[in-house]
């Protein structure tokens, strides 16, 4: 299991890291043209622009949580009137104004947010569309989901990220989603925890999570299973390796956040590493379908 004094440093350095996240993914687009703005991204029908309203919607809505607890409610009433088109509808909203707007409220409404999610009292649980959270939680969320948008905009680009240690908090969110996961597919929990472990950007040591005697077992880079429970890569492209068939189950369905699932990337359609595998890599080659 991870150290839980690294654990409780992680719970800290997340605001400093959700910071450092949203810069980077600034440096992406700060100096592009504002025609650039409307670039496809692989999110079939969202532009860059559309990527950035997201965020920027989804970052005011959490500030809202934090700060304003009726307000947030309002917005959460309006999800419930249109729950297959909101998230739409905002990124659409959003990607309607001139670039340069759009960058400075999300610049601005993000800063804000970081200062008061680091501000905020650790045990304070804020509301959300799910299970309250706590701060370092929704940093966490925040920073998972700039990540993943941060790649559906550097795809776009065509741009290979250096991937770094803020993928730990990535990592952490996609193991504890297991079980939702499965639900969200309508299939029963796996009984007992699986051990995972991932080797970190910097290639020292291992991100470990789950008894080490688990029989079930996921192994590989932390990029990868990254990529893979946020949705951004095939699990075709990536080096997972599943051992047991809970395990193996597991790598077809996971996800990092909430909500449907989605279609996801097609199979060589990632640029990363393990792009270009055959299907059936990553899996035991003993263990049934």
């Amino acid at each position: 299991m991870p150290d839980p004094s690294a654990a409780a440093d992680d719970a800290v350095a997340v605001f400093t890291d959700l910071r450092e996240e949203g810069r980077e993914l600034d440096s992406l687009v700060r100096r592009l043209p504002a025609p650039e703005w409307a670039r496809p991204t692989p999110a079939p029908g969202w532009t860059i622009a559309h990527q950035i309203a997201h965020l920027h919607w989804t970052d005011r809505a959490s500030l809202l949580s934090l700060t304003d607890a009726t307000g947030f409610a309002v917005m959460v009433e309006e999800a419930v009137k249109a729950p297959d088109s909101f998230v739409d509808d905002g990124a659409r909203e959003g990607a309607a104004l001139p670039p340069a707007e759009l960058l400075t409220r999300w610049r601005d409404t993000r800063d804000a947010l970081a200062q008061t999610l680091a501000a905020a009292e650790p045990d304070t649980r804020f509301p959300w569309y799910g299970p309250p959270m706590k701060a370092a939680s929704m940093a966490s969320a925040r920073l998972m989901e700039t990540w993943a948008h941060g790649q559906d905009v550097a795809d776009a680009l065509g741009v290979r990220r250096t991937p770094t240690a803020r993928l730990r908090h990535v990592a952490r969110i996609g193991v504890r989603a297991r079980d939702y996961a499965h639900a969200v597919h309508g299939l029963p929990a796996p009984e007992g925890e699986f051990r995972v472990e991932l080797t970190p950007p910097d290639g020292a040591g291992v991100w470990a999570y789950g008894p080490p005697q688990a029989p079930q077992r996921i192994t590989g880079p932390a990029l990868d299973f990254c990529l893979l429970v946020t949705r951004r890569a095939h699990r075709a492209d990536l080096d997972l390796t599943a051992t047991g068939p809970d395990a193996d189950r597991w790598l077809d369905i996971a996800q990092a956040f909430a909500g449907p699932a989605g279609a996801g990337r097609e199979p060589g359609a990632g640029r990363e590493p393990g792009a270009g595998r055959d299907r059936g890599a990553g899996r035991d080659r003993g263990v049934g379908r």
